[in-house]
Formats: structure tokens, sequence, C-alpha cells
């Protein structure tokens, strides 16, 4: 695993973080149980055309650990990986609770950066 400064990071690969910064929305069910976060980066920096086919899961790794979502669309445009879209599941408040502390964390780490 890759370690920043912070210990934060998103990884499409074991050990290389992605340095283009998504846009993130949060969706909640109205129970406020199970929801998503939808991650789209529409520069990515570690995934091209020559390695988007080997892109299994998004890592998304701080100081607890890494939670990971196999739930990811690329769009390829004009020979180029235009969009990355990830979506990230939770179906419990606690698993939202460790969510949003590693949202939090990388939300500090990009505000140093």
């Amino acid at each position: 695993m890759t370690k920043t400064n912070e210990n934060v990071a998103i990884q499409f690969f074991k050990g290389k973080n992605e340095k283009d910064h998504p846009e993130i929305r949060l969706f909640r069910d109205l129970d406020g149980k199970k929801g998503k976060a939808i991650y789209k980066f529409f520069s990515p920096t570690t995934i091209t055309l020559e390695n988007f086919e080997s892109v299994k899961k998004m890592y998304l790794i701080d100081s607890e650990g890494e939670l990971s979502t196999k739930k990811i669309d690329l769009y390829i445009l004009e020979d180029k990986v235009k969009e990355v879209k990830s979506t990230y599941n939770w179906n419990s408040e606690k698993e939202f609770d460790r969510f949003m502390r590693f949202a939090s964390r990388y939300a500090n780490f990009l505000s140093n950066h």
C-alpha cells in the first residue's frame, strides 16, 4: 500500500495513487441506512488505454484500512480514457460512518495539497 503523508489515497491499482480529484456525490435512502457515493474522475492519471482492462476495483485507503468497490464504469472517447465513474455502496449506519471517516480524511488531504 502506498502511503501519503496523511495515509489517505484512492487507487485503481494497488500502490499507485490516483492524482485526479474526483467529483463526489452522496445519496442515502430515506431510512438513512443504505446509500452510495458516486465518484467521477474526468482526467484519471493511473488509467490508460493500455491498462484499463486491468482495473478491477477502486480502493479507498486511509489509516483505518481500506474500503473497495468493483462498480466501475470507464468512458473512452477518441482513443482516450475520458471519464471513470465508480460507485461505493453502504448498507448500514456503521458502514456509512466508516465511509464518512474516510471521506473526511480525504477532504482534509485534498485541502492541504
